[in-house]
């Protein structure tokens, strides 16, 4: 007999929170599976194909409204939700703030990494300064501030983008010093804060690691390099295989943070090294290439952490992904329906 659990996703708008939509997903559709997911999706907008791809989609504020965190207490309370998933960047850090409040307020546990990850790992310059303090081979990186010294030790080109993780928003390949002062003060002028990188010259020699950390017992849960290729920022087509290097340094990184739950590290093969240049203390978008090769991350984070199950995984499935673009269409009364009420119920085109 399957449980049952009720689960809200957030962020449904978004390549991550999709891609955690899909990995429940999998994990339903395997009769072996212990748990069968009900899956809630919330986003902001209703132009959110993730909210019509579930068994109920809802509209809530934006992260940085007042009535954010209540709104999801009473969502989480009305479908008596036994986990929380957050699918972007801006929702990390207002969530984990709130962890302990939603969690006594509510049944729910919320799948997110304790504040201090989130404040490294969402800020480029702390990430570079944590991986150097404890000798894990980065990216060197400055700020405007010691830029003088910095460029004594780099040639140009450089990377300049900000500090906060905005993808690939305001990212700068500089080749000499006026287009460098362009980008930063570009960066400036929208309100973020440039941060200044060596660039890791390379197109197909970057990867993305992603590790699972025991919520309860601070070790590894699993962990799956990725090869991946890029097009205008996202993977479109990825190896996975052993990789074995770059998921041990990944592992160390993930313990050493103080990790718990899911993270993702970005690297890059430079002069034989393998140099961090990013921590995203979530999910990764290439989480369901991971779940296809025999390591669902949302769904092993589930039974860690809310099933209470130790759990290790040291092998999975060898394969190469090719992406492509697929479709959600809804019904013009559907979209009506979620516009008007907030809520739309499980439609034909919903998880069976």
């Amino acid at each position: 007999m399957r449980k049952k659990a009720n689960i809200l996703v957030t962020g449904v708008g978004g390549i991550v929170g999709q891609g955690i939509i899909k990995c429940l997903k999998m994990a339903n559709a395997d009769e072996r599976s212990s748990v069968w997911y009900g899956i809630i999706g919330a986003n902001a907008s209703p132009f959110a194909a993730g909210l019509y791809m579930v068994k109920k989609g809802v509209i809530i504020p934006k992260a940085d409204d007042d009535k954010y965190i209540a709104s999801l207490i009473d969502i989480i309370k009305r479908n008596k939700v036994s986990a929380v998933y957050v699918g972007t960047d801006p929702e990390l850090a207002i969530i984990s703030k709130n962890r302990k409040f939603i969690e006594e307020e509510t049944s729910a546990k919320v799948l997110v990494n304790p504040l201090n990850v989130i404040d490294i790992a969402r800020d480029k310059w702390k990430t570079f300064r944590f991986l150097e303090e404890n000798g894990f081979p980065c990216a060197e990186s400055a700020i405007p501030e010691y830029l003088t010294s910095f460029l004594n030790r780099h040639k140009f080109p450089l990377v300049v983008k900000p500090r906060e993780a905005y993808g690939s928003l305001q990212f700068h390949l500089v080749n000499d010093r006026l287009e460098l002062d362009y980008a930063i003060s570009n960066i400036e002028k929208c309100g973020w804060r440039p941060i200044i990188q060596e660039y890791l010259a390379g197109e197909d020699n970057e990867y993305t690691t992603g590790v699972l950390i025991d919520t309860e017992h601070s070790r590894v849960i699993s962990s799956v390099s990725i090869h991946k290729y890029l097009k205008f920022g996202q993977t479109y087509k990825a190896l996975i295989d052993d990789f074995i290097e770059i998921r041990k340094l990944s592992e160390k990184i993930s313990l050493t943070l103080g990790a718990s739950g899911a993270v993702n590290i970005q690297s890059k093969l430079s002069g034989g090294i393998n140099k961090v240049f990013e921590i995203n203390p979530r999910f990764s978008a290439t989480c369901p290439m991971r779940a296809v090769a025999g390591i669902n991350e949302p769904d092993l984070l589930f039974r860690n952490a809310v099933l209470g199950q130790e759990i290790k995984l040291n092998s999975y499935k060898k394969l190469v992904c090719m992406r492509y673009w697929n479709e959600v269409y809804v019904e013009k009364q559907k979209y009506e329906e979620i516009v008007r009420t907030g809520i739309i119920s499980r439609s034909r085109y919903s998880d069976k």
